[in-house]
């Protein structure tokens, strides 16, 4: 299971990479497109077509590393007072939860992808893009994604049966932060 854990830790932290990557040709295709409207009175053609595209995989390629890291939002304010046997069993709520909202919209996903690739969807505008692609990288998202919760669901019933907090993941990037944080 670790090694599983591991690979699919690579993909997503490549994914979010990927989706970093989308994220800074939409911030400077966005700010041409503006500095053109405005100055030159000719906007980028394709600029809202390829922001909307890019929009998927920013948003789907970093859910499953946000799940990796625990990071994704949750209110708190009962989960901290819990002893580690009833965070346990929250963790498994939500994970179930997640598996059951997140398999529904995998398997939308799916039926969206293939009819989008088999009437050759695209956008309206000077520049047809197709949409299969963004379609593809919705639902592989979603079943990294979902992967990823099955695989939480095992550890969490394992926390669970062994009442022992779960690992606190933290970012290497926010390490230093977190650690002088706790020094004081």
């Amino acid at each position: 299971m670790r090694s599983i854990s591991k690979i699919l830790e690579r993909l997503a932290l490549g994914v979010l990479m990927v989706g970093g990557l989308g994220m800074l040709l939409s911030m400077f295709l966005g700010t041409a497109d503006v500095v053109g409207t405005q100055m030159l009175g000719q906007p980028v053609p394709g600029a809202r077509e390829i922001t909307e595209s890019t929009m998927v995989l920013i948003v789907f390629g970093a859910l499953t590393y946000g799940q990796i890291r625990r990071s994704h939002i949750r209110v708190e304010l009962l989960y901290t007072r819990l002893p580690p046997r009833g965070r346990a069993g929250l963790d498994i709520l939500a994970d179930l939860c997640g598996l059951l909202f997140f398999g529904l919209l995998l398997w939308q996903a799916i039926n969206e992808a293939q009819f989008s690739i088999q009437i050759e969807e695209a956008t309206d505008g000077l520049i047809r893009f197709p949409l299969y692609p963004a379609r593809i990288i919705l639902a592989t998202g979603t079943g990294l994604l979902i992967v990823r919760l099955a695989l939480d669901v095992i550890v969490d019933l394992g926390h669970l049966i062994a009442g022992t907090e779960a690992e606190k993941l933290v970012d290497p990037i926010y390490a230093d932060l977190v650690e002088s944080k706790s020094d004081r």
